[in-house]
């Protein structure tokens, strides 16, 4: 098994535990609650579509798009799944109700150029929901600072510069959501102890 296959398996082990199946399943709960209105869904750098398979089950069409073809191997039959690379999406305009970036946006190489791409693919009005890994709560500082963890692969911290490129073609507005403390996970607005950053996001007319 090669290093990556490996890194999967931990992340698929480490999914079906008890504290993310609860991270999950609140995320799950925000999405629902912010796509109303949405049917057309694309999830960029999905994984294996976790949550994704779970908005199915919701009524929305969901398409997933990953650069692992591993982790997309791994995701419900009821997801559509593309394997690319954010910055390299290439689908028709109008395509789909919402782009939701799940905690993922932050690992893009070039993310100004996979938000474009987004908005080119949105509707009129389309929503985007872009869910950004907060550098300042506890949490993640723990997670960054431990090799073994995905967070620690992150390429980008800087929550102003991200929201700057998202708020050049959407209206936007952010929200604080989940904390975790003595490794329980409960709904917080609070900034500072917040594990999401929220942006949320319409397609601006003039697109």
């Amino acid at each position: 098994m090669n290093d990556s296959k490996e890194v999967l398996e931990k992340y698929m082990k480490s999914c079906r535990t008890v504290f993310w199946q609860k991270v999950f399943q609140l995320e799950l709960e925000y999405l629902v609650d912010h796509l109303k209105g949405c049917h057309d869904v694309l999830s960029v750098g999905c994984g294996p579509a976790t949550i994704e398979g779970r908005l199915v089950k919701y009524g929305f069409s969901v398409t997933g798009l990953d650069v692992s073809r591993d982790a997309l191997n791994r995701a419900p039959d009821k997801v559509r799944t593309i394997a690319a690379r954010a910055e390299d999406m290439s689908f028709r305009k109008n395509s789909f109700d919402a782009v939701i970036y799940v905690a993922s946006l932050q690992f893009v190489d070039d993310y100004r150029t996979a938000l474009q791409k987004s908005a080119a693919a949105l509707r009129p009005n389309g929503k985007i929901i872009v869910m950004l890994l907060n550098p300042v709560a506890t949490f993640f500082n723990e997670k960054f600072r431990d090799p073994s963890s995905y967070v620690s692969k992150i390429r980008h911290t800087a929550l102003k510069h991200i929201e700057g490129a998202i708020a050049e073609n959407f209206d936007v507005r952010t929200e604080y959501f989940l904390c975790v403390e003595r490794n329980e996970v409960f709904k917080s607005a609070n900034e500072p102890e917040a594990v999401l950053s929220i942006v949320l996001g319409t397609k601006r007319a003039s697109l």
